[in-house]
């Protein structure tokens, strides 16, 4: 059966240069000047796509994406848009669009997002219900806890990406979870079955993490005895996700940015061009658009990138869910660590409640971990938290405040986390917020004493 699609611009010269390659391709295509004309056309055309300007007199795109996911849920919808208009494209993919194409649109591109388009087509009807359904249950992500308003807004917006093959920006600052709303996203898409693969952008030099994703042929660098496939190559049509994109070289956001645009690669000393279908969703805590002014981060690639963005919001603003967070952690780890049930006291949830968790829902992990371990009876009480507070406060709280550089601060607390860690440095990686390699960095800076090391 021919996969029919349908074509709506009113520029008639590029709408028929489109069509006209299209089905030279193999596929059935109607043509249609405006919204309007299209809506009159679908119920006897019948398409399986439709690909449609967004910027069209009368009836747009945006207007056309909207009634023909009252009248047809099961039509999917491509929208071009022009550099200067990302705005609608941003908003068509909030209200449900498949994917987006930049104008001028390379024939080449549009063969290689339509090839996707209906792949991921295919893969949603094996997946059963549609999310957007009324009548499917409503999403619950397993790993992402919470009833404050603004995580009921990250699980809606969890829904809509899951439905789609947009690219995603996760904000939030370190510790947030941006990583769980990632997997989250590719767990309940239609690509669930391909891999979810993650990479920390700041712990790989720029060699490895160009390596890492893109492969390398052999004798690209010292050490590459062979050749390897990457990232993109391996994760087939399922999600790679990045973390702390921020810290990404400008040679490497250069490589990125064309893999978004193009779909295609070469490995790192390969002459070879490679082709991916994988999804990008990347994450940050730094704001980017600083980084661009800075001349540090591509203000195109940004663009790319942030097609839809997920603000997640600090621990510290949404008080009311750490008990559930908490329920749910302690599940979780009890089973690692062999324990029984364990609960939490009234006074000691107060104390987590009250405390201002700069490292947050990783700091919470971690203190509610070491507090089962010590908590013999299965009950955390007070004294069996390990709870730190900025320097300054702590200061203060001993009755012995006093004047400090920054750099004094900085080494008293990094020294302070490694105590109450025993000198784990990879928790106290985590409890920091900061990667083992800028731990290290710290502790030979200020010459800190590493407990058992």
């Amino acid at each position: 059966m021919a996969k029919r699609l349908m074509v709506v611009d009113d520029d008639a010269d590029l709408r028929s240069v489109i069509a006209t390659f299209l089905k030279e391709k193999g596929y059935e295509v109607e043509e249609a000047g405006d919204g309007a004309e299209a809506l009159g056309r679908l119920s006897a055309f019948d398409p399986h796509l439709i690909l449609t300007d967004v910027r069209m007199p009368g009836m747009d795109g945006l207007a056309l994406l909207e009634a023909v996911r009252e009248r047809a849920p099961d039509v999917d919808v491509l929208v071009t848009t022009g550099h200067g208009d990302m705005e609608s494209a941003v908003v068509a993919m909030r209200e449900g669009a498949l994917d987006y194409l930049v104008k001028p649109v390379g024939l080449k591109d549009l063969e290689a997002r339509l090839g996707q388009a209906f792949k991921s087509r295919e893969a949603t009807r094996k997946a059963g219900p549609d999310l957007d359904d009324e009548d499917a249950p409503p999403l619950r992500p397993g790993n992402v806890i919470g009833r404050d308003p603004r995580m009921i807004e990250v699980f809606k917006l969890i829904g809509v990406l899951a439905r789609n093959r947009a690219s995603v920006l996760i904000r939030g600052e370190t510790g947030t979870g941006k990583e769980v709303v990632a997997r989250a996203i590719h767990e309940h898409s239609a690509h669930r079955e391909d891999p979810f693969l993650a990479v920390n952008c700041t712990a790989l030099t720029a060699t490895l993490l160009e390596s890492e994703l893109f492969g390398h042929a052999r004798g690209a660098f010292t050490g590459a005895v062979g050749s390897r496939k990457g990232y993109f190559e391996l994760a087939g049509s399922g999600t790679i996700f990045l973390d702390e994109i921020g810290d990404t070289s400008p040679e490497f956001q250069a490589k990125l940015l064309r893999v978004l645009q193009e779909r295609t690669f070469y490995p790192v000393g390969g002459e070879q061009l490679r082709t991916t279908e994988a999804r990008v969703i990347a994450a940050t805590h730094q704001p980017l658009e600083a980084l661009v002014r800075r001349g540090r981060f591509r203000e195109d690639l940004l663009y790319r990138l942030k097609v839809v963005e997920v603000e997640l919001p600090p621990l510290r603003d949404r008080p009311g869910d750490i008990p559930l967070l908490a329920e749910h952690l302690l599940k979780v780890r009890r089973a690692d660590l062999g324990l029984g049930r364990v609960t939490v006291s009234a006074s000691a949830m107060r104390r987590l409640e009250a405390h201002d968790w700069p490292g947050n829902v990783r700091e919470l992990e971690n203190a509610l971990t070491r507090a089962a371990v010590l908590a013999r009876g299965g009950v955390i009480a007070e004294e069996h938290l390990r709870l730190w507070s900025p320097p300054a406060v702590a200061a203060s709280e001993a009755g012995a405040p006093e004047v400090r550089t920054l750099g004094e601060a900085i080494a008293a607390h990094v020294q302070r986390t490694l105590r109450e860690t025993s000198g784990n440095r990879s928790e106290a990686a985590r409890v920091l917020g900061i990667s083992r390699s800028r731990l290290a960095r710290l502790i030979e800076k200020h010459g800190l004493d590493v407990p058992g090391g």
